[in-house]
C-alpha cells in the first residue's frame, strides 16, 4: 500500500543522528488538517524548528478558510519547560489552536507523542500517522541525540488491526488533553510559572538539551549601537534612527534597547504578518517575564505588554483610539519604506512614547531621507554592510556582474519607475537566455542557490529548464511562489539536505527570512530598487558553518536602470570603473574577503550611459525615483544631493515638478490650486529660526486646516514638538524660556509672539493677505479649501515642512566658512573628522596632470559634519589658482566632495576638480572654475590670469567640488 503524504520514507523508526524526527514532523505538518502534541518538555531550540512550519501551516489554512486544528500539551514537570517556549505557544494565532499545560503537582510526565490527520471528514479519515517515541521538543532531542521514534501509518478499512490502535491512540491524547491536571495556557499562568520555577542545573540534563540558560548577548554593532541610543536619549532625544546592514541584527537591537530602557508597554509595528512573528520570538526569547501578542487583521490582543501590530491595521484611526496616547513608553517602527508615509504619520502623530526607535537597513541617506524626518533628524547609529563583513557579522561576497546579452531592455516599455512585468515575462522566458543563465551558474555557483525571478511565470519556467539541462548534470531546481505545490520551508529543508541544488522564487525571500544555508544568489530580475537589491543580497550573507562566503552571479542589461548597481558596487582597483569620476557619492569600500567581478560590456555601457545622461531636474526626479522604487519627496530628493534651486527655476515649485511627474488628477488640482500658498508660505518662506515650521508642524498634526486650534492647544503641540528636538531648543530658546512647560502661560505668550504673530502679518510690500488669521483666538488659514482637498493639502505642507526643516538643521550644523564659499580655515580645538587623504592624486594647478588614488590614508580635519563617503582630502600643485581673493598655493591640503553625474547640481561658478584620461589610459587631473561661454560653452577659467582658459570637452568629467583649503 502507498504511504500516506503525511510519511516521508519507509522506515517507521527513526533513531536521531543520521535518522533524526525533524523532517518527518515538518513533512507531516505541512500536510496535516489536524495536528495532537503531548511531550513533557519543550525548549525554544526544538520550537523554534519546528515554529515556521506551525505559523505557515495556519496561514496557509486560515486562507482556505479551513482552519487547522492544533492542540499541543506539556508539562512543568521538573520545571524544564522553558518561558520562552511557552511565550511563543500561547501567542500562536489561529481560530482552533489550543495549548494546555499539565500541572505534575505529585506526578510524573514523561510523554512524547505527535500525531498528524489528514482530510479527515465526519464519518472518514484519509490519512493519519502517529509518532510515540522518546523524543522532546529540543534541537538536540530532533536531530543529533540518539532518541528511538516509531510511527504507526493509519490504514483503511475502519476494522483492520492498524486503524484501531490509531484510533485507540487519539482517543488516549485527548483524554489526557483533557485530564484534571491539565489548564489552558495563559499569560497568567506563565507568569506565575516564572515566579515559582526552580530549574534544574545537572549535567545530565544539561548534555541532554533540557536545559537552556545560554544568555541572549548583543554582537559588537549591536553594543555600539546600544551605547549609541542611551546617549541620544541622555541629550534629550525621544525619536532615533538606526540603520543596520541586512542580517546584522535589527530586530534583536530593539529588543536589546527596550530592555535597556526597562519599558514597561512596548509597541513593534510592522507591514507583514510575517515580520512580527519573528520579532515577537525575538522579544519573548530576550523578555520572558512580559506578556506580547499580536495586533492585525485578525488577531488584537490589545492588552499586552509588548504588542506587535501591522502598520494597515494600527494606522487607521478607529484602531489608534483603542489607546492612549501614551500607552506604549517605547515603540519600533520597522522598515519605514515599505508602508504610505501617511499610514505610518498616523501612527507617529498619535502616539508619544518616552523612546521611537526607527530602523532600516537602507545604505545612503538619500533612502533614509524620509525616516530620518521621522525620527527629528536624529540618526543615532549607522552600519552597512561592508562593516558587518568586517566585523564578520557577515561573510564576505564574490559579485559576478554578467552582462543579459539575450535581452533588450530598451525594447521593454518603462512605466512609473519600473520596467512592464507582462513584457519582462515575454522576454525572460527564453530557452537562449535561460541557456546563458545556467552555463554562468555552472561556472560560479557553490552548493545552495536561491534565484530572484520576476514572475511566478518565469520561476517555473526557469526550474523546468534547468531540470532539463541537470538531466545528465545530476543537479534540481524547483520553483517555489505562491500557487507551487511545494512549501516553502520544505523546499528550504529539500535545498539544505542537498537534496535540491536551487529554488527559483518570486517575492518570497526577499527579507524576514533568515536563510543562513544560502552560498549562492542568483539575480534574474531588474531591481530598480537598491533597497530589494540589498534585501536579496542580504538573504546569503548570513553566517552559517562550512560557509566562506556568498557568491552573487547578477544579470546586469542595457538600461539606464541597471546603473544603480554601480551606486552599490565598492571601489575597484585600477581602472576597472573608469576613474573617481564614475565612483559616484556615496559608495563605501568593500568589505573584507570581498570582491566584485564585471563584465567588460557592463562596464563600458555604463561609461555610455553616464555621458548620455540628462541633467533637467525632471529627469533627476525620475532617476531617484527609480533608484528609491517609489516617488521620492521633498526631503528625498535634497538629500539625495540635488538642487530644489533648479527645480524652482524649471518647473516654479518643488510641487510643480511634482504635478508634472505624477497620475493623480486630483492631487494635481489641489497643487494647481494652492501652489502660490505652498511656494510662499512654506517652501520659500524666509526662517531665521526653525519656528515657523515647527508651527505648522504642530497646525498640521493637529488636523488645523479641518479645525483651527486654539493659541494654547497650538502652542502646547509646538512645544512637545521642539522637545523632540533637544538641539534646537537648547540653541533656539532664551534661557529664560527654556526652562517652561507646553502648559505655561508664559510659553503660550511667548509662542504667540513668535512665530504666531509673524505668521498672520502680511509681508511688507505685498497685496497678498497673510496666509494665516486669528479668528476668536484660534490660528486659522486665510484662504479657502474644499472639503475634498483638506487631507491632500495637508499632506503637501507636512512635506515641505519636513524638508525645510531637514535643510534648517543642515545649514545651522554647517561652519560659517562653509557657508561663505572657499577660503582658508584655522585649524582650533574643536570637533574632528577622518577623512580619506590620497597622497598621490595630486590635483593640478596648472594643466592636467596625471595623478594616482590606489593608495589612502586618514587623516583628522578639525571639522564636523563631513561624511567619509563623499568628502576627501588631495593636495593642490602649481600656481594657476593663486590669485584673486581666495588664492589656493602649490601644496595647499584641499577639501573636496565628490560629485557624481546626478548629484553634481550647478557648478557654474563653481571651483571644480576635473577628470579626464590621456591616449595611454592614465587618469588625469586639474583644478579650475566653471563657466559658461556666451554660445553655452563650459570654460576652465584659472584664478591667475597667466594661464590660458581651457574649454571642456565631453572627455572631461567634474568628479568633486572644492569645499575649502585647510590651512595648518
Amino acid at each position: 500500500m502507498p504511504l500516506s503524504p503525511l510519511v516521508i520514507e519507509d522506515n517507521l523508526l527513526t533513531t536521531g543522528g543520521n535518522h533524526p524526527l525533524l523532517p518527518q514532523l515538518i513533512h507531516a505538518i505541512n500536510h496535516a488538517s489536524e495536528i495532537e502534541i503531548a511531550v513533557s518538555f519543550i525548549q525554544p531550540s526544538g520550537l523554534d524548528l519546528l515554529l515556521p512550519s506551525l505559523h505557515e501551516a495556519i496561514e496557509r489554512h486560515r486562507a482556505t478558510n479551513q482552519a487547522l486544528k492544533l492542540k499541543i500539551l506539556t508539562s512543568d514537570y521538573l520545571s524544564i519547560t522553558h518561558p520562552v517556549a511557552l511565550r511563543s505557544l500561547a501567542d500562536l494565532d489561529g481560530e482552533n489552536v489550543e495549548v494546555r499545560i499539565f500541572e505534575s503537582k505529585n506526578h510524573s510526565f514523561h510523554m512524547k507523542s505527535y500525531i498528524f490527520v489528514s482530510g479527515a471528514t465526519e464519518h472518514t479519515m484519509f490519512h493519519g500517522s502517529a509518532f510515540i517515541g522518546s523524543n522532546n521538543i529540543s534541537k538536540s532531542a530532533l536531530t543529533q541525540a540518539h532518541e528511538w521514534c516509531l510511527r504507526l501509518d493509519y490504514q483503511a478499512p475502519e476494522n483492520c488491526y492498524q486503524a484501531q490502535q490509531f484510533h485507540h491512540i487519539r482517543a488516549e491524547f485527548a483524554a489526557i488533553f483533557s485530564h484534571p491536571n491539565t489548564v489552558p495556557l495563559s499569560d497568567e499562568w506563565i507568569n506565575d510559572y516564572i515566579e515559582r520555577r526552580q530549574p534544574p542545573s545537572l549535567t545530565m540534563l544539561q548534555h541532554d538539551g533540557f536545559v537552556e540558560n545560554d544568555p541572549y548577548t548583543p554582537n559588537t554593532a549591536q553594543a555600539e549601537a546600544l551605547l549609541a541610543l542611551a546617549n541620544s536619549r541622555k541629550e534629550g532625544y525621544q525619536r532615533g534612527l538606526v540603520v543596520l546592514g541586512t542580517g546584522m541584527g535589527k530586530t534583536w537591537l530593539s529588543a536589546f534597547d527596550a530592555k535597556q530602557m526597562a519599558a514597561k508597554k512596548v509597541l513593534f509595528v510592522a507591514h507583514r504578518e510575517e515580520i512580527l512573528s519573528q520579532a515577537l520570538n525575538t522579544f519573548a526569547k530576550l523578555w520572558p517575564e512580559k506578556s506580547s501578542g499580536y495586533y492585525h487583521g485578525k488577531t488584537k490582543d490589545k492588552h499586552k505588554d509588548m504588542l506587535f501590530a501591522s502598520v494597515q491595521t494600527l494606522g487607521r484611526s478607529q484602531h489608534l483610539k483603542q489607546f492612549s496616547a501614551d500607552h506604549f513608553d517605547y515603540i519600533v517602527i520597522d522598515e519605514f519604506h515599505h508602508a504610505s508615509a501617511k499610514t505610518y504619520r498616523n501612527i507617529l502623530h498619535y502616539f508619544t512614547p518616552k523612546f521611537l526607535l526607527g530602523l532600516t537597513a537602507t545604505p545612503e541617506r538619500s533612502d533614509q531621507a524620509n525616516i530620518l524626518t521621522l525620527c527629528h533628524d536624529n540618526l543615532v547609529f549607522e552600519r552597512n554592510l561592508v562593516h558587518g563583513i568586517d566585523e564578520q557579522i557577515l561573510v564576505p561576497f564574490h559579485y559576478y556582474g554578467i552582462w543579459d546579452e539575450f535581452v533588450n531592455y530598451e525594447e521593454i516599455p518603462w512605466r512609473n519607475g519600473r520596467f512592464d512585468p507582462s513584457s519582462l515575462d515575454a522576454q525572460f522566458a527564453t530557452q537562449q537566455r535561460a541557456k546563458h543563465i545556467f552555463k554562468h551558474w555552472q561556472q560560479h555557483q557553490q552548493t545552495r542557490t536561491l534565484a530572484f525571478c520576476v514572475s511566478k511565470k518565469h520561476a517555473d519556467f526557469m526550474a523546468q529548464a534547468f531540470n532539463q539541462a541537470f538531466t545528465q548534470a545530476g543537479y534540481r531546481a524547483v520553483a517555489i511562489h505562491s500557487d507551487s505545490q511545494i512549501l516553502r520551508n520544505e523546499a528550504l529543508s529539500m535545498l539544505d539536505k542537498g537534496h535540491i541544488n536551487i529554488i527559483f522564487s518570486v517575492d518570497l525571500f526577499n527579507e524576514g527570512t533568515d536563510l543562513p544555508a544560502i552560498d549562492t544568489i542568483l539575480m534574474l530580475r531588474p531591481t530598480e530598487s537598491q533597497i530589494i537589491f540589498l534585501q536579496q543580497l542580504g538573504r546569503g550573507l548570513r553566517l552559517h558553518q562550512g560557509k566562506t562566503h556568498l557568491v552573487v552571479i547578477d544579470f546586469i542589461g542595457n538600461h539606464q536602470a541597471f546603473l544603480n548597481k554601480q551606486e552599490l558596487l565598492a571601489k575597484q582597483p585600477g581602472k576597472q570603473l573608469t576613474g573617481l569620476a564614475n565612483q559616484g557619492q556615496a559608495r563605501p569600500d568593500l568589505g573584507a574577503g570581498c570582491f566584485v567581478n564585471l563584465d567588460v560590456k557592463v562596464v563600458d555601457f555604463w561609461s555610455q550611459l553616464a555621458k548620455k545622461l540628462r541633467k533637467s531636474a525632471q529627469q533627476e526626479y525620475q532617476d531617484l525615483q527609480a533608484h528609491l522604487g517609489h516617488p521620492p519627496n521633498a526631503t528625498e530628493f535634497y538629500r539625495a544631493g540635488y538642487d530644489l534651486n533648479k527645480v524652482k527655476k524649471q518647473h516654479a515649485s518643488w510641487f510643480g515638478l511634482v504635478a508634472a511627474q505624477c497620475q493623480d488628477q486630483h492631487k494635481q488640482q489641489v497643487i494647481q490650486k494652492h501652489h502660490d500658498f505652498l511656494l510662499a508660505a512654506v517652501q520659500t518662506t524666509a526662517m531665521t529660526k526653525s519656528f515657523k515650521m515647527l508651527l505648522l508642524e504642530a497646525f498640521i498634526e493637529l488636523d488645523g486646516l479641518n479645525n483651527a486650534p486654539d493659541i494654547a492647544t497650538l502652542a502646547a503641540k509646538s512645544w512637545h514638538i521642539l522637545a523632540s528636538y533637544p538641539t534646537l531648543k537648547q540653541t533656539e530658546l532664551p534661557t529664560n524660556v527654556q526652562h517652561l512647560t507646553a502648559t505655561d502661560d508664559a510659553w503660550v505668550k511667548y509662542w504667540l509672539k513668535n512665530p504666531i504673530e509673524h505668521s498672520i502679518k502680511s509681508k511688507k510690500g505685498s497685496s497678498q493677505p497673510p496666509w494665516f488669521t486669528l479668528d476668536t483666538g484660534h490660528f486659522k488659514a486665510n484662504f479657502t479649501i474644499a472639503n475634498n482637498e483638506v487631507d491632500t493639502l495637508q499632506d503637501l505642507v507636512k512635506e515641505l515642512v519636513d524638508y525645510r526643516i531637514a535643510k534648517y538643521i543642515d545649514t545651522k550644523q554647517i561652519s560659517p566658512n562653509q557657508t561663505e564659499g572657499v577660503g582658508p580655515i584655522e585649524i582650533t580645538e574643536q570637533t574632528t573628522t577622518l577623512l580619506p587623504y590620497y597622497p598621490d592624486l595630486k590635483i593640478a594647478c596648472g594643466h592636467f596632470k596625471a595623478g594616482r588614488y590606489e593608495d589612502v590614508e586618514m587623516y583628522s580635519v578639525p571639522m564636523a559634519n563631513l561624511d567619509p563617503n563623499r568628502h576627501f582630502l588631495a593636495h593642490a600643485t602649481g600656481n594657476s589658482m593663486n590669485g584673486g581673493k581666495s588664492p589656493i598655493l602649490d601644496g595647499d591640503l584641499l577639501l573636496l566632495e565628490l560629485v557624481s553625474s546626478t548629484s553634481a547640481g550647478a557648478i557654474t561658478g563653481q571651483t571644480m576638480a576635473i577628470e579626464m584620461q590621456d591616449s595611454s589610459g592614465d587618469d588625469l587631473y586639474v583644478l579650475r572654475d566653471i563657466e559658461k561661454d556666451p554660445q553655452g560653452q563650459y570654460q576652465l577659467r584659472a584664478k591667475n590670469p597667466d594661464y590660458a582658459v581651457i574649454s571642456a570637452n565631453e572627455s572631461m568629467k567634474p568628479f568633486a567640488r572644492l569645499k575649502s583649503v585647510i590651512k595648518d
